[in-house]
């Protein structure tokens, strides 16, 4: 299975090239499942249902979200109708929406998206290890598995928790890949037990910016310590940013990973076949 994932969505130039050049990529690539967190879409913080329609319509088949979930009110009243948007799976219970979703690829096969958020300089929410822990205990994964493939965002600030999670992990679910931080690591391997693994995606929008906001408020506020200006999207020509992997179908462990960089600041990347 092929599996694309991009990272955080920031701001209109980052909506507008990801809608822009998704189609394209996907065929390119030759993609079977395109993940995308898009929780900072709108102006930064957080998505709308008209955003999400678009993204999905351009060739997402599974949306994530994370800290900035409820940013946009009207997506609380959105989110249970939409399975292929999915939050952080260790909100406390009864909070709206769902944290994994099973979809359908091509060749009758299926697939796991996840999403957890860390805890580390992050809001106290449940534990996302022994979240993810519950859910992955109802699927196995591989050709006689009731999944081909499991992917799963981590949504989270420290590097430590994001590679934590992941080795726990290792050799149970596809891809372990990193979202928040909006800058692309070097690290994407394969680890020891089979599991793909990147510490963060990066994001899809303007990197002439502070980790995607304008730069003249956004180092401002490190040299006065006080309430300034409200921060805004860079709006800059975008980087779109994220991992491909490829998996074997019977075990459903990674065979392949490489960056994707297409557009913008970033030099370019992509997998080579």
């Amino acid at each position: 299975m092929r599996i694309l994932f991009l990272g955080d969505v920031v701001g209109r130039t980052g909506r507008d090239a990801l809608t822009a050049e998704l189609p394209g990529l996907r065929a390119r690539l030759k993609a079977d499942l395109v993940v995308v967190n898009a929780e900072n879409a709108s102006h930064g913080f957080g998505v709308s249902p008209e955003m999400v329609r678009a993204f999905l319509a351009a060739g997402a088949d599974v949306l994530t979200l994370g800290n900035h979930s409820w940013d946009r009110k009207e997506i609380i009243g959105f989110i249970d109708g939409e399975p292929r948007l999915i939050r952080p799976l260790n909100y406390p219970p009864g909070t709206p929406g769902r944290g994994a979703t099973m979809v359908e690829v091509p060749g009758g096969r299926k697939a796991l998206v996840l999403n957890v958020m860390g805890r580390l300089f992050m809001e106290p929410l449940d534990d996302p290890f022994r979240g993810a822990q519950a859910e992955l205990a109802r699927y196995s994964m591989g050709a006689g598995g009731s999944v081909q493939a499991i992917v799963v965002d981590i949504h989270a600030e420290a590097t430590s928790e994001k590679m934590g999670f992941a080795h726990s992990f290792d050799g149970r679910v596809s891809l372990v890949v990193g979202t928040h931080t909006h800058v692309p690591s070097a690290d994407h391997r394969i680890l020891e037990n089979g599991t793909a693994y990147m510490t963060d995606a990066g994001m899809c929008g303007d990197y002439d910016s502070v980790i995607g906001m304008q730069k003249g408020g956004a180092a401002l506020r490190f040299w006065r310590k006080v309430p300034g200006e409200k921060l805004a999207p860079a709006e800059g020509p975008a980087t779109l940013s994220g991992v491909f992997v490829e998996t074997d179908d019977a075990t459903g462990l990674a065979r392949q990973v490489a960056p994707v960089r297409l557009g913008g600041q970033l030099a370019p990347a992509m997998p080579e076949f």
